[in-house]
């Protein structure tokens, strides 16, 4: 079944309307299949970055390139340079059309990078967390950034899945060791009393997945098999992986949102994980169900998750048919069904 088969009405036409620039360039593109130098995409990712949502965001940097507040980035939620820039990359924001992107990225590495690799909260290595460097990583390669730094970052976010060359977080006097947010291997997390966190696991198989094939080494390589054998040792339409007191995964799980920061729902599980070339395995067919099951009968999905007034932009109203949801889902059942 093709993944147009899989939709109740025709939503490609309701996105494809020019109230949304930012949607309309992304379904061009991404649905579509239009090719870089097609007319029509060239005019609708100019109107994205001059008149839609980017352009708001955009407006709010200051003259350094940091959103908010000076520094790494981090606090100030979800308006900081950090949170900023992962917007701005589910934005469809792209390097080449702005140079206010090129310096907020700048910037952010200059604020929010260790020369170890991670990228943190304080920036320190000692803050550094899966859902920021997993989000970060990801953020930068889809904008278009490119630094010989993000190699360094790469390698420390496989090392902290794998283990390897990494020392207790107690050794203090270890070159390179885990520290009390990033504690142990496979996505342990502090904050989540030391057990894996699939929240920030997906961030990290996101970026892994963004980065090209040629460039992944056998480290990452194996990163990335640990991090499927973790997603898909249950039924991940479950939700069943580890939390904090072993009680009920969280709900926001099953909300579909947009912007997406470090609560994850399972639509950004499957759209890491169909990059990676998953999307036709039968551990996958429950959730894909699921994704499926939430479209209303003219084949839009909901916002049911959302942080309007906490970042900047409006995308849209709560329990309502939502074009960015509806994007993200229809983008996932189509990289899904190619496998």
């Amino acid at each position: 079944m093709s993944w147009q088969d899989q939709l109740k009405g025709d939503p490609i036409t309701w996105l494809l309307q020019p109230d949304n620039p930012g949607v309309r360039y992304l379904a061009l593109r991404d649905l579509l299949d239009k090719p870089a130098d097609d007319p029509e995409f060239i005019s609708a990712c100019s109107e994205a970055h001059q008149n839609g949502a980017i352009a708001g965001v955009l407006d709010n940097i200051h003259l350094e390139g940091y959103w908010a507040k000076p520094g790494p980035g981090y606090t100030a939620k979800y308006r900081s340079t950090a949170w900023t820039i992962i917007l701005l990359a589910q934005l469809g924001a792209r390097l080449d059309q702005d140079e206010r992107i090129d310096r907020g990225c700048r910037y952010l590495m200059e604020h929010s990078f260790s020369p170890g690799g991670q990228f943190s909260v304080y920036g320190t290595p000692s803050s550094t967390i899966d859902c920021l460097q997993g989000n970060l990583l990801w953020a930068l390669l889809e904008i278009g950034y490119a630094d010989p730094r993000l190699e360094a970052a790469f390698d420390w976010m496989a090392r902290t899945v794998t283990g390897e060359g990494l020392a207790s977080r107690n050794d203090k006097d270890a070159e390179r060791r885990y520290y009390a947010y990033k504690c142990g291997p496979l996505f342990a997390c502090g904050p989540n009393y030391g057990q894996p966190c699939a929240w920030g696991g997906v961030k990290v198989m996101l970026a892994f997945g963004k980065l090209p094939e040629s460039q992944r080494s056998p480290l990452i390589k194996q990163a990335i098999q640990e991090g499927l054998d973790f997603f898909l040792g249950i039924d991940p339409a479950t939700a069943a992986w580890p939390t904090r007191l072993g009680d009920k995964p969280s709900r926001n799980w099953w909300k579909f949102g947009f912007p997406v920061f470090y609560i994850t729902d399972l639509l950004q599980l499957v759209e890491g994980l169909v990059v990676l070339g998953y999307g036709k395995d039968p551990l996958l067919a429950n959730t894909l169900e699921l994704i499926r099951d939430k479209q209303d009968e003219n084949g839009r999905w909901l916002l049911e998750y959302d942080y309007t007034g906490k970042t900047w932009g409006n995308y849209g109203d709560k329990k309502q048919p939502n074009k960015w949801v509806t994007l993200r889902a229809m983008r996932a059942l189509k990289r899904a069904a190619s496998g």
